[in-house]
């Protein structure tokens, strides 16, 4: 039998998960949810129904598990608590600072109905997240470092679309070639913010707009770009669709540590990924959390869950004596 998907929200990351479900032959796609009018929405899955929003309610026991793709600036706080009191769900929440919140108020409707819910599936929160855990417990002593990119940083670029002038823009966020060096080698270096990443943005100027106003108000604003080492290019639209298009991302998750009686050997952890694409990466490791959250309703668990709290062997369609035998 087939775990019986919905998809909340198909913009980018919703249409990852739809291209994910195609590749893992345990899952099916049984209906996409918008807040559009269903008839403009046009889905990739033939003989899917696209709904309304508003209709998913009426799905509670056609489906097996939620996959919400909405953003967590704005619909993640809602949505999730909110679908999890109906269904078993899943997230990818990335608002680092406010995941202990977040996890409450999905614990308490998950429990409340009776579901399992995952927040904060992905690649950062998510494996970066578990490789942090990973390391820190097997080199206690040691320093934890992250860089995230080369790569489009969605958050960003939408900022800067939001500035008076601005047309179109992409923003990548760039890891300091230096400082990744000086972990790699063993300093354990301290390193601020601005140290640690560049930001590059490539903008695209409406007609009779104020390039050097532009470019000031990018580089001062608070909490995106003034506390980072920024540059701007001024581009034309065309340059922007044939260079910029992609949504490429990645980084590294970095462990340095001693081990020994008086810590004389030296060791250095490193996780990494290049990603083509950031959404349908991110797609993939929620994909295969939502095979656990299924897994996990099935034992007849409830409440929420974070990567942490996941077996392994939960994510993989493969029997436990498959991994065993192949992957142990």
């Amino acid at each position: 039998m087939s775990i019986r998907i919905g998809i909340l929200g198909y913009g980018n990351l919703g249409r990852g998960v739809e291209c994910a479900i195609k590749q893992n032959d345990d899952m099916e796609l049984v209906a996409v949810f918008t807040r559009r009018n269903p008839q403009d929405l046009s889905i990739l899955t033939e003989g899917v129904k696209v709904c309304s929003i508003q209709e998913a309610k009426e799905w509670k026991d056609k489906i097996d598990v939620m996959i919400l793709c909405g953003g967590s600036a704005t619909d993640l706080p809602h949505q999730t608590p909110e679908f999890a009191s109906m269904f078993n769900v899943i997230d990818s929440f990335d608002t680092h600072a406010k995941i202990p919140e977040h996890f409450d108020n999905v614990d308490h409707a998950a429990k409340d109905g009776g579901n399992v819910a995952i927040i904060s599936s992905g690649w950062d929160p998510g494996m970066f997240s578990l490789n942090r855990l990973y390391a820190s417990a097997v080199l206690p002593q040691g320093k934890d470092y992250t860089f995230w990119g080369k790569g489009v940083s969605q958050g960003h670029s939408d900022a800067i679309r939001r500035i008076e002038g601005v047309k179109d823009a992409r923003q990548y966020t760039v890891p300091v070639e230096a400082a990744l060096e000086s972990v790699r080698s063993g300093e354990n270096p301290e390193l601020s913010t601005r140290q640690k990443h560049t930001r590059e943005c490539y903008v695209v100027l409406e007609e009779g707009a104020d390039a050097q106003k532009v470019e000031e108000e990018i580089k001062t604003m608070p909490n995106y770009f003034a506390d980072y080492d920024t540059t701007v290019y001024f581009i034309s639209e065309e340059e922007l669709q044939r260079e910029h298009s992609g949504i490429p991302h990645g980084g590294f998750v970095l462990r340095s540590g001693k081990t020994g009686w008086n810590n004389e050997n030296s060791h250095l952890i490193e996780y990494s990924l290049k990603l083509d694409s950031n959404p349908e990466f991110t797609a993939s490791v929620i994909v295969a959390y939502a095979r656990a959250v299924y897994r996990l309703s099935q034992e007849g668990q409830s409440g929420c869950k974070t990567v942490f709290d996941i077996a392994p062997a939960y994510l993989s369609v493969l029997s436990n004596e498959e991994l065993r035998k192949m992957m142990l």
